[in-house]
């Protein structure tokens, strides 16, 4: 049987377990991370949903530190091509108590990359603690 396909690729076997649904749809409306002006847009609110020992890589392989994302952040001008932006593909899973893994796909026009972040649930709220972007290579169409 083939694979049901999508514009970023075959679709991964892996489905939410039911009991992480509730999590999945809170961690959802946190993607693309750093782009939801409701939930903050200072440096203070930024710090506020990382982890101190935050770190990312980039689509473009680099790793940055907490300190660097947040300086990046801070200089960053509003980008009106956001709200185009779709998100689809979100799947989670807890990979320790209260600690969750949050991947799916970002297609930002013609640019489609896969996202993982991982989350700390506190009695704060909300904490990333890891974050990465892949670029998808386009696929060849048959």
């Amino acid at each position: 049987m083939p694979k049901e396909q999508n514009r970023s690729g075959p679709r991964i076997a892996f489905v939410t377990p039911p009991a992480l649904i509730e999590v999945l749809e809170e961690l959802k409306q946190r993607e693309p991370i750093f782009h939801h002006p409701e939930l903050g847009t200072t440096r203070r609110d930024y710090e506020n949903m990382t982890d101190p020992e935050f770190w990312e890589v980039g689509a473009s392989g680099r790793r940055y530190s907490r300190e660097f994302v947040l300086d990046t952040l801070d200089s960053r001008v509003p980008d009106p091509e956001e709200a185009k932006w779709v998100t689809c593909d979100f799947q989670c899973r807890e990979i320790a108590a209260d600690n969750y893994l949050i991947t799916y796909t970002l297609m930002q026009g013609p640019r489609v990359t896969r996202r993982a972040t991982l989350w700390r649930r506190t009695a704060a709220g909300w904490n990333a603690l890891y974050h990465q972007g892949t670029i998808v290579e386009a696929q060849p169409v048959p």
